[in-house]
């Protein structure tokens, strides 16, 4: 129902910006909870960020919190993160992911999307 393709990974160096894109096909995201999560190597999938049904609300984990922005733009159908002066162990493939449920949950629960896209690879160097 919903397929979601990540693109916008790369090799930074610390102090850099990129920014990720999540583009979606099969339904408008417009009405979709997205997530994005990042998984390092030898680390479990962790929470970075998400923004509501509505885009009115966006959430953050604490660790990107002030350096990361979620957003989206409808005539494309599109999530972004903007990610700012990252850090090394900012190093990991990103994730995004889709909940079109209503049903309420708790938006760092991986579990909860039931859509996700095949990952970018973000490196930040020292």
């Amino acid at each position: 129902q919903v397929q979601l393709v990540e693109s916008g990974g790369g090799l930074v160096q610390t102090g850099g910006s990129l920014r990720l894109s999540c583009a979606a096909s099969g339904r408008t995201i417009s009405t979709a909870f997205m997530g994005w999560f990042r998984q390092a190597p030898g680390k479990e999938r962790e929470f970075v960020a998400a923004l509501s049904w509505s885009g009115a609300n966006s959430y953050y984990a604490d660790s990107v919190k002030g350096r990361f922005a979620i957003s989206r733009e409808d005539a494309k159908n599109t999530v972004y993160l903007q990610m700012n002066s990252l850090k090394p162990e900012d190093t990991a493939v990103y994730y995004c992911a889709a909940r079109v449920s209503r049903m309420p949950f708790m938006y760092f629960e991986g579990e909860k999307y039931g859509y996700w896209g095949q990952g970018t690879q973000v490196t930040v160097s020292s």
